[in-house]
């Protein structure tokens, strides 16, 4: 039998009887089985003790590529799963962005196969047109009997509206979940960064907010023309957060997620040129990184992603119009929410993910299956190269003040700290 003996930890989780009590928790065979204020070390346990440790519900993070298969020299599953612990992710919703797409049961059982036996769960997120061309359906009910928790394809909007209908029909008769990311390709055009001030002072090509807002307002009147749900990922205007406040208020079932990136960075940074900047919806002004972080304190918002994107050195390393978009963010996440956003609701925000797809989210009770985050939320540094995990180093986050930190997790009776 395997004993872990938490010492002297903070629990926060709003759900539980011991909120913000500091206690001991004891795990026996990934069960929690006793929390008190001093439990005395069995023999042979494994004791977690970490200056101002703080426990929580375990996160889940909505948007992580990982390259495999396909692109493995990006980032491994079994690496990326491990990177994802060490960053304080129990549980992750992996994108279908590798080659060949996520497409079918047996790739979905592929990346299943290959997460196997890790602390961190992977959860496939199946794509949701046949090789995420945008013309027709994939094998979604297949996919979801194999174990696929949604459907979309990765920073790939459906142009053609009636593919994006004929989804909402038919993902209904087995309670599906369409992931729809936003953008007119028409008004994009040949646009890297936001349009406005910034992109007309560098002379960046830009792409106008009305690119993603026409979308949201488009897939909004099919969703209420079909019923269904949606979850629109990564948001990033004020119009799209007017937009769904309204839909939420008729009663449409939708829901958004915001990335980390937009709620800590403005366009401002794109001064030099730097195509780690270079990011999917594009970064964008001040007002708005102001407004996205009143939508998640009054939940217009109801998560936040890291949208972890791993690129290699050669698509990244360019001329800021040829890099691709895309940016790490697994390790930065916590750290950089917290100079932005208070505890609770970075914690909350963290793990509403998991209603959302559908995934149980556990109390810190007696008696339940330990799924949980170990982190300080004090201390303040600057995030360096030395704290990326990943075999990729496309971070935004480079030079960023961040607050806090994620020590590790314990989930499927294994611990990582």
């Amino acid at each position: 039998m395997t004993t872990v003996l938490i010492k002297q930890a903070t629990i926060q989780d709003q759900n539980s009887s011991f909120h913000n009590q500091t206690v001991d928790i004891k795990i026996e065979n990934g069960i929690i089985t006793e929390i008190a204020k001093n439990i005395a070390i069995p023999e042979g346990a494994t004791v977690v003790e970490k200056e101002n440790l703080h426990v929580s519900p375990g996160w889940f993070d909505t948007s992580v590529s990982l390259g495999e298969p396909g692109y493995e020299d990006r980032e491994t599953i079994a690496h990326g799963l491990q990177v994802a612990a060490k960053s304080g992710f129990t549980a992750i919703a992996l994108q279908p962005n590798t080659t060949p797409v996520i497409d079918n049961q047996a790739q979905v059982k592929f990346v299943l196969e290959r997460a196997k036996e890790q602390a961190t769960s992977l959860f496939p997120i199946g794509a949701l047109t046949k090789n995420s061309e945008g013309h027709d359906l994939a094998e979604l009910f297949d996919m979801k009997n194999a174990g696929a928790i949604a459907f979309g394809d990765y920073n790939k909007a459906i142009q053609d509206a009636n593919i994006q209908k004929i989804a909402l029909q038919y993902v209904q008769d087995f309670d599906g979940l369409v992931i729809s990311y936003c953008q007119d390709n028409s008004l994009k055009g040949k646009g890297i960064v936001n349009e406005g001030i910034t992109s007309t002072r560098l002379g960046l090509k830009g792409i106008p907010t009305l690119a993603e807002e026409l979308h949201i307002a488009r897939n909004l009147f099919l969703l209420e023309y079909t019923g269904g749900k949606v979850h629109f990922p990564t948001i990033s205007t004020q119009k799209s957060i007017a937009l769904l406040k309204e839909a939420k208020a008729k009663g449409l079932q939708v829901t958004c997620s915001v990335a980390v990136h937009h709620l800590v960075l403005n366009e401002e940074v794109l001064t030099g040129f730097d195509s780690r900047y270079k990011i999917a919806p594009p970064l964008r002004d001040e007002a708005t990184r102001k407004a996205l972080i009143a939508a998640v304190l009054d939940n217009t918002i109801d998560c936040i992603t890291s949208d972890h994107n791993p690129l290699d050195i050669e698509h990244k390393k360019l001329e800021f119009d040829m890099a691709k978009d895309g940016t790490i963010g697994l390790e930065s996440a916590f750290g950089a929410l917290l100079t932005v956003l208070p505890l609770e609701v970075v914690l909350e925000k963290l793990t509403a993910g998991k209603k959302i797809f559908g995934l149980p989210k556990q109390a810190i009770e007696i008696n339940t299956t330990a799924e949980l985050t170990f982190f300080t939320p004090t201390g303040e540094s600057t995030f360096t190269k030395e704290n990326i995990l990943s075999k990729s180093k496309n971070s935004a986050f480079l030079g960023q003040k961040v607050k806090g930190k994620a020590y590790g997790i314990y989930n499927n009776g294994k611990l990582v700290i």
